[in-house]
């Protein structure tokens, strides 16, 4: 994970604020740089009034978890002529693994790709096609900045899921920033740049921007290209691995039921296992820490013990050495609305071990154990008092800006505290070393793991079911994804996300609605005896399914139950709050 800041103005270099380079910081604690350089804008005959300069300011803080050594951010061309300030992670490009650090692997990626035009072109669609299209070819979360000295050109995007956070803001003084999070207590609003393609500010005045590409960021003038889809027809020699989020709305035209053994289960669990592999493989070993009394963990997992995190602890499992531990991060708040019933004196860790997350963590927990002899799974309890939330508020607010609902506090609480790792294990205080967090978010989107998704088959049969579950496809980028990375990455941790895979959620797409999850089943054959599975509830049944198989009989019927429930982050004064309302 690492932190990006750009600043454009006409007058001087604008720095971050000490305020705002702190949480920069905290993205990415393995070294910070800064790049200061102007763009002096050729007058033409036409325009003569046009000439001008442009003062660019690039900041970059890094988190090392590829490759060998850590590469200085921003990362510059040996001439200067390209500066490059990346967060992502790129982990195929044009279906090849990507090995070593993948800074420099996309700074070659997009200087190569713009290397074949002509620098005084002035058609700025042709970079961004060009851009557009290798970057489309690039498996992975992330986003980014690059400038092209030569001719003026600034180039940003993020993934088509937004996976990581771009925000744009202008200063007081008139100056476009772009940053990985906004300041605290920022003195203008803050937006999130869309995840729907590739970015371009012409700096130099004789470029041309075309009409109906153009957009306006507080008087800069935008031009943008959307990425291509895999299925693009126009695509040409492009090997984009973006599938187009439409679903597959096929009817079942005769009751069917999934089972342990159907084949869509094996389907799942092969793409499932392949995406953890990418995302587990070389991540590095944590940096030492004096006071730790435990052997290193590499991995933790963001775990409720509900079905999605905890299958993919189980997957991790066969993956992993194992010799190596997987930190299990459960978080359990204190909320004066509900726990005002329980006696503390007795027991003051009753109003944590009551929350519904806990409970189904430690079962889970259990089954993890029961399954998987030899490993050694961490269970941290992470407790947080109400007092202790309410101390670090100001934070959170600052970090999911823009957003600013009751919902979105609820869920950033949860979140901030869980990625954070402090708690007990062993009813020893610990703190997880790890730097990767697995998240299983995403399931309940592919899968119809929302209680909305029941709501809609009873009301309108598979009709409804399918608009609903179009309705979150079609948001998955547009969402919640760039909060949630500012939150977590607040700890200097990176958050991954299996489930999100782009072949992962393409084969999800493609499958028909009958393949993942089991609403308007025949039960006929299990109620003979024939197969248990098939009795599992039928919200992401091709899950349950899954990890029936997988021998967790328990995580399979489990309900599903939203992080601000579980944890008990949600209304924590009063019960009539709607989730929707926005924060005064």
């Amino acid at each position: 994970m690492c932190g990006i800041f750009c600043s454009i103005s006409a007058r001087s270099h604008v720095d971050p604020t000490p305020e705002h380079l702190a949480l920069l910081r905290q993205r990415g604690p393995d070294n910070a740089g800064r790049v200061a350089t102007t763009f002096e804008s050729t007058p033409t005959a036409d325009s003569p009034e046009d000439a001008g300069r442009a003062c660019l300011t690039f900041i970059s803080t890094v988190l090392s978890l590829r490759g060998a050594e850590t590469v200085t951010q921003p990362h510059q061309a040996e001439d200067h002529s390209a500066t490059l300030c990346w967060n992502g992670e790129a982990w195929s490009v044009d279906a090849v693994t990507t090995t070593g650090n993948d800074t420099v692997t996309v700074f070659d990626l997009i200087t190569s790709a713009l290397g074949g035009l002509d620098h005084s072109e002035a058609d700025v669609q042709s970079g961004l096609r060009v851009i557009s299209d290798r970057m489309a070819s690039m498996a992975g979360p992330y986003a980014f900045v690059y400038y092209n000295a030569v001719n003026g050109r600034l180039y940003l995007g993020r993934d088509f899921l937004g996976r990581r956070s771009l925000l744009w803001s202008v200063g007081s003084r008139g100056e476009l920033l772009i940053s990985s999070v906004a300041p605290p207590s920022p003195s203008s609003a803050w937006t999130e740049i869309d995840a729907d393609g590739i970015y371009c500010i012409a700096l130099d005045s004789q470029s041309t921007l075309a009409a109906s590409d153009m957009i306006s960021w507080g008087g800069y003038r935008i031009s943008k290209v959307p990425y291509r889809t895999a299925d693009d027809k126009n695509a040409g020699e492009s090997t984009s691995v973006i599938p187009l989020l439409s679903l597959n709305k096929q009817v079942p035209t005769k009751p069917s039921s999934l089972t342990e053994k159907s084949n869509a289960v094996t389907q799942l669990e092969s793409l499932l296992t392949e995406s953890l592999r990418l995302r587990m493989s070389s991540i590095p070993e944590p940096p030492l820490n004096n006071v730790q009394r435990y052997p290193r963990a590499k991995l933790a997992i963001l775990f409720s013990g509900g079905l999605d995190c905890t299958v993919l602890a189980r997957l991790a499992h066969d993956l992993l050495p194992l010799s190596e531990p997987i930190d299990l991060l459960n978080v359990a708040f204190e909320n004066p609305r509900i726990h005002a019933k329980i006696d503390t004196t007795v027991e003051p860790t009753a109003a944590f071990e009551s929350c519904p997350d806990r409970i189904t963590g430690r079962s889970s927990y259990a089954e993890l154990e029961r399954i998987c002899p030899g490993r050694s799974w961490r269970f941290v309890a992470i407790d947080i008092p109400y007092t202790e939330t309410l101390e670090h508020h100001d934070r959170v607010l600052a970090l999911m800006h823009p957003h600013n609902t009751e919902m979105d506090l609820s869920i950033a609480y949860a979140l901030y505290f869980v990625s954070r790792g402090a708690g007990h294990f062993d009813d020893q205080p610990y703190t997880t070393t790890s730097r990767v967090l697995l998240s299983g978010l995403g399931a309940d989107e592919l899968f119809a793991g929302y209680t909305r998704h029941a709501t809609a088959y009873s009301r309108r049969d598979f009709a409804g079911l399918l608009d609903e579950l179009d309705l979150d496809i079609g948001r998955l980028g547009k969402r919640n994804l760039g909060r949630d990375d500012r939150v977590i990455s607040a700890w200097g941790r990176e958050a991954r996300f299996p489930f999100l895979d782009e072949e992962l959620v393409a084969w999800s797409l493609a499958a028909p609605v009958w393949d993942k999850c089991g609403f308007g089943e025949a039960y006929d054959h299990a109620e003979k005896g024939e197969d248990r599975s098939a009795l599992l509830e039928p919200g992401k049944k091709v899950l349950r399914c899954l990890a029936w198989r997988l021998g967790m009989h328990n995580v399979a019927a489990e309900k599903k139950r939203a992080i601000q429930f579980g944890a008990r982050t949600a209304k924590m004064l009063t019960g009539k709050t709607k989730g929707t309302t926005l924060l005064s």
